[in-house]
Order: structure tokens, then sequence, then C-alpha cells
């Protein structure tokens, strides 16, 4: 790849690359031509998620559906199709969408939670959090990670935050790669005024991901709270050293060095 920039390999892994850093226009010009040079479907689906990202959601269904009019079972566009429905707040269509994917694939945990999610869309909150209470209670789907997420979900819009807190350890201890959970936790102790919590879960998720600005700022607050900026600003300058493409991150640098400087005594 690295002889050959053009390779369809390497511009594919320069668009993951571009997406990861929230370019997607840059990422889909990677995968545009990728795909002219060679036309396999996964370009295609890379392509409608680097559009969903731009918020072109209309502009990365068509692209999907050039895939699923010759191959209508292929789950991984079924499932980024559903997702793009959601998000554009086509709900019934949505979920038309999950339940052909779960006859396809019974057992897959994330499309059981979004079915369960739909459909209770039209019930009174505390409904669905008793009936929730009692799914996760099951022993079919005690060990589940995508319900133990959507109680918690449904815990923190009710204000529960402590409880939600409780269900996203579960959601991240059984499914320990999905940053989402842990992130999630981590907000739901910085709401409860749990920072010592918060900070240890959103630490971790920054350093997985620098580039996500709401934990940035969570994370802010939770050592100014504490009186911690010092080590906040050691935390920002190691992530900086690790990830050199996040330049974002030196405004922030540059901002509590100055409060520290603030801060700290005037030598006598």
């Amino acid at each position: 790849m690295a002889a050959d920039p053009q390779h369809p390999q390497a511009l594919s892994v320069l668009g993951d690359l571009f997406l990861k850093q929230h370019s997607p226009q840059q990422a889909l010009d990677c995968y545009h031509q990728a795909f002219l040079r060679d036309s396999r479907p996964y370009l295609i689906l890379k392509m409608a998620r680097a559009l969903k990202e731009m918020r072109q959601f209309d502009k990365a269904i068509q692209e999907l559906e050039r895939v699923l009019v010759v191959n209508p079972g292929n789950l991984s566009f079924l499932k980024e199709k559903a997702i793009l429905l959601n998000r554009m707040k086509k709900f019934d269509q949505a979920l038309e969408t999950f339940e052909k994917i779960k006859e396809i694939s019974p057992e897959d945990p994330f499309v059981q939670k979004e079915i369960l999610r739909l459909r209770s869309r039209s019930r009174p909150e505390t409904q669905v959090l008793k009936e929730l209470q009692a799914v996760v209670g099951m022993d079919s789907k005690k060990d589940n990670a995508q319900m133990h997420g959507l109680l918690a979900q449904k815990l923190k819009g009710a204000g529960l935050v402590r409880e939600a807190a409780a269900e996203y350890r579960a959601a991240s201890t059984l499914e320990p790669g999905n940053p989402y959970f842990l992130k999630q936790q981590g907000f739901c102790h910085y709401r409860d005024g749990n920072y010592d919590e918060a900070i240890h879960c959103l630490e971790e998720a920054f350093r997985g991901n620098p580039s996500d600005y709401i934990v940035l700022k969570t994370l802010e607050k939770c050592y100014e709270a504490q009186g911690r900026m010092k080590e906040f600003l050691d935390l920002l300058q190691e992530a900086l050293q690790q990830h050199p493409e996040q330049t974002r991150l030196l405004g922030t640098i540059k901002k509590v060095r100055r409060k520290l400087i603030l801060e700290s005594p005037e030598d006598s």
C-alpha cells in the first residue's frame, strides 16, 4: 500500500482515518476514489456511513439501496439503513427494517434492543421502565448488554442517574469494547456529583477517543470541581503526545495553563 497510495485498500484505510478524525467529506472522497478502482460493496457501506456523518441521510440510503436492491438480505446494509431511518425520525420504517433483520438474525442483541425501544415509544415511561426491569431480570436477557443499556437510558431520562449508572456499568462489563456505555456511565456519575467515578470512566473514554468534545468538557468540569486542574493538564498533554493529529487539544491546553498561572501564588 505504501508503494501505491492510490491502491483501493490504501484509500479505504485513509478514509477510515478521516472519518475517525470527524472529517467525513475527506473520508467520502477517499472511499469514492477507492470504489472507482474496486467496486466491492464494502466501499458503498463506508460511503453511506460518511454521508451519515455529514447528515446527508437520503443520499446515504440511496447508496445502501444500490446493494439492497440486488441483495435484500444483506445484514450490514439493512442495519445501517435502519439506523439511518431512526436518525431521520422515520420510526415506523426503522422498526419494520429492524424486524426484517430479526427474521434473518434473531439473536442479534442490538436489533432486539432497538425493536423493544421503538415499540415502546407510544407507551408511558413508567410502564416501559417496569417492563425493562423485568426483561433484564430474565435468565435469557441478564447477560444482554444492549438491554441493560436501554434500561439505563430510560432510567437516566427519568432522572434516576445513580440507578442508570449502575445499569451502564453492567452493560459496560458485559460489552467492554463499547465506549458508549462507558461514557454514559461517566455522564451519570457527573450528574450525580460523583466526580471521582466520573473521572475514572471518562478518562478511559477520552484516552480511547480524545476527539470527543463532550467527554473532554465534562472531564474538565469534574477536575475543576475537585481542584485538580494540574492532573487535567497532564492528561491533555499525554493525549496530544499520543495523538498529535488532535491539534484542537492545543486550545484547551493553553486555556488550562493560563488558569493555573492565574491561580498560582505570586513569587514573593
